[in-house]
């Protein structure tokens, strides 16, 4: 039997109804916000990412799907993010050209080769937003503030922001070294990895997973006090707009993130329901990056939301079912059902959801599925109905009936649309 490869996934019936919710979400939120959506290849030369990431990340250097093209003469990879793809369009189609801000956002498969666990596969997927064009610390804060936004609106209310400038490169430059002065005299208890990044990518020892790594971490120089006046004034502008939001954040003066790109502000967001894997957002600024990928000088900000671990969350935190019917329809007899699957797309127009059975079984069988389906009603046509053109209409959970006109029915679809709602739980 042929299997899914490891680290790749199926996203079946019972689960796709959250992935749709979180994509309505964000498209709804970010419409309001006249952010539009732009879809770029899967794949892409692998010179993008390793200029835009940086050869020297983990994601570049162990982590990316790298293949040649069948001619042999071009390196491709998969790519492992989007910002990347997002700002070769911008620069390659020449969206900058048409002035002011472009407001963009994304979803869609990235690729990773990494070890898979809960909410972390080789195939993931993501929802990124991107502002381009913008130097204002008001993007920032915008971008951070829609995030919250569709978070909180799909029902996360145990949310933290954590928040840290990472300044400009000659602010990167200046505390590099100052970094690295501190680290050196603990090179020998630093983790394997950390060892490896002390020369190349010291900054990333801050985000480093290691637990005594961490600790050595925390008493570092903070890149704070490493920031040049006007990045100073960045960061703190940034702050208070989101005091004016009320938007609670705490510093957190070893987030740095993990791509090579990151400028000023850098942040993440995370819920405390989601125990160690509690990042569900994370973004910031990226002032030099359309410039290192050959296009103007532009600066920019996104974030990017994991989706696999957003619909972990919503999992757990949902109480009502996702894609159930509001109407389970069981009919048999040879007029009964033909006129079920005439009732069945009448009501369907009007706006309800309505599963009908199209099983033939007995009554019994089809009554066990439609208790199982989720639906809060089951629509009844026999031999009698069919021959009075009625259906008798029950209410699953207080077993209450009637008998009605078909054509009654049709007329007090509002009325049902009003009592399903309450009854699902949604009011």
């Amino acid at each position: 039997m042929i299997q899914a490869l490891r680290g790749t996934r199926d996203i079946l019936p019972e689960e796709i109804g959250y992935w749709q919710l979180i994509e309505d979400t964000v498209r709804e939120i970010l419409g309001r916000a006249v952010y539009q959506e732009i879809r770029a290849p899967i794949f892409e030369q692998t010179a993008l990412f390793e200029r835009g990431i940086g050869e020297a990340t983990d994601v570049v250097g162990k982590e990316m799907y790298t293949f040649n093209s069948k001619g042999g003469n071009k390196s491709i990879t998969l790519r492992p993010e989007g910002t990347a793809g997002v700002v070769r369009a911008y620069i390659e189609n020449k969206l900058h050209a048409q002035g002011g801000v472009q407001r963009l956002w994304y979803t869609g498969p990235m690729f990773r080769y990494e070890r898979p666990q809960a909410g972390r596969q080789r195939q993931f997927h993501q929802v990124g937003l991107e502002l381009l064009g913008c130097a204002a610390p008001r993007g920032d804060a915008e971008v951070i503030a829609l995030a919250i936004d569709i978070l909180q609106a799909l029902g996360l209310k145990d949310l933290k922001l954590d928040i840290n400038s990472v300044g400009n490169q000659e602010d990167r430059t200046k505390y590099r070294q100052v970094l690295v002065d501190y680290l050196e005299p603990y090179k020998n208890d630093l983790d394997e990895d950390s060892k490896d990044r002390l020369t190349r990518s010291p900054l990333r020892i801050l985000d480093s997973k290691d637990t005594k790594t961490q600790e050595i971490a925390q008493n570092a120089p903070k890149i704070i006090d490493s920031l040049s006046p006007e990045s100073k004034k960045h960061f703190d502008i940034v702050l208070q707009l989101l005091t004016d939001l009320n938007i609670e954040y705490q510093i957190n003066h070893c987030l740095v993130r993990g791509l090579d790109y990151y400028t000023h502000t850098a942040f993440e967001i995370k819920s405390n329901d989601l125990g160690a894997q509690a990042t569900v957002c994370g973004g910031g600024r990226y002032d030099g990056l359309v410039k290192e990928l050959g296009g103007p000088e532009t600066q920019a900000v996104g974030w990017a939301i994991g989706m696999e671990r957003l619909v972990i969350l919503l999992q757990k935190l949902s109480s009502n079912p996702i894609n159930t019917p509001d109407l389970y329809l069981v009919s048999r007899g040879e007029a009964a059902e033909a006129q079920s699957l005439l009732l069945a797309q009448q009501l369907r127009q009007t706006g309800l959801a309505v599963e009908l059975d199209l099983s033939g079984s007995a009554f019994g069988k089809q009554f066990k599925r439609g208790n199982r389906s989720g639906a809060v009603a089951c629509l009844v046509l026999g031999d009698a109905e069919a021959e009075n053109n009625t259906v008798n209409l029950k209410w699953l959970a207080s077993g209450e009936q009637q008998a009605i006109a078909q054509k009654d029915l049709l007329a007090m679809t509002e009325e049902l649309k009003t009592k399903i709602i309450k009854l699902k739980g949604f009011d």
